[in-house]
């Protein structure tokens, strides 16, 4: 007999009191591949994981592009301070593990040489049949905390992306999660993926928004790294 892990159980919340666009409903691949390829005015946002699907309608608010702005900054800056292994960052991008998962992430990173590449011809999304999943995935969570925390956190697991963080941009906090081995998340106190870096450092950058701006707030995060180096 085969044990179930933490990261294959996959029980939504349905809600009858959240609009369709906004709550996991049962739905098979070819449902999410309709609304993948099908014709919108507005950007949607799809999330799919294992008969369950989820979608979003409208662009992003000025604070979930703010500090998600920041946060592919803090990569690039971090990155300047350590140049070895290389860093790559594709956040939105969507994420296709075909017929079981589907997901796009707001922040997406991959760490060293091996991170996908378009070909000419090829589909416009990361193919993980092809690929390897990112080492670090994250969601700017405005109004998405409840989701952010528990559906897309399994998906992700179930995945094995070993690296999660959900940002919680109305209470300024951070809270990540690596994967641990019985495919759980587990929440921790330091990055695995930009290794050295305190998630307690990243609280701190958020917190510099209150008085300017996001690029003055990754200004000071770059001074806090440079002074530790």
């Amino acid at each position: 007999m085969t044990a179930t892990t933490p990261s294959q159980i996959f029980t939504p919340r349905v809600s009858k009191d959240s609009p369709p666009l906004n709550r996991w409903r049962p739905a098979t691949w070819q449902d999410y591949v309709a609304l993948r390829d099908a014709p919108a005015q507005e950007r949607m946002k799809l999330a799919f994981n294992q008969g369950w699907l989820w979608s979003a309608m409208g662009g992003e608010g000025i604070n979930h592009s703010g500090i998600s702005d920041l946060f592919t900054m803090i990569f690039g800056f971090w990155a300047i301070q350590h140049p070895d292994p290389l860093f790559t960052s594709l956040g939105r991008c969507l994420l296709e593990k075909p017929e079981t998962q589907a997901c796009a992430p707001d922040l997406v990173l991959y760490v060293g040489a091996d991170h996908p590449q378009w070909q000419s011809v090829e589909p416009r999304r990361v193919d993980l049949s092809r690929f390897r999943v990112p080492d670090l995935v994250g969601e700017i969570s405005d109004t998405t905390l409840a989701n952010d925390l528990d559906e897309q956190k399994h998906l992700y697991a179930a995945l094995g992306i070993p690296e999660y963080w959900v940002v919680d941009v109305q209470a300024q906090r951070v809270f990540a999660f690596v994967l641990g081995e019985q495919g759980d998340y587990q929440l921790c106190g330091e990055s695995r993926s930009l290794s050295g870096l305190p998630i307690a450092l990243l609280e701190e950058t958020l917190q510099q928004l209150s008085a300017g701006t996001n690029t003055s707030a990754a200004a000071w995060f770059t001074q806090q790294i440079t002074s530790q180096t």
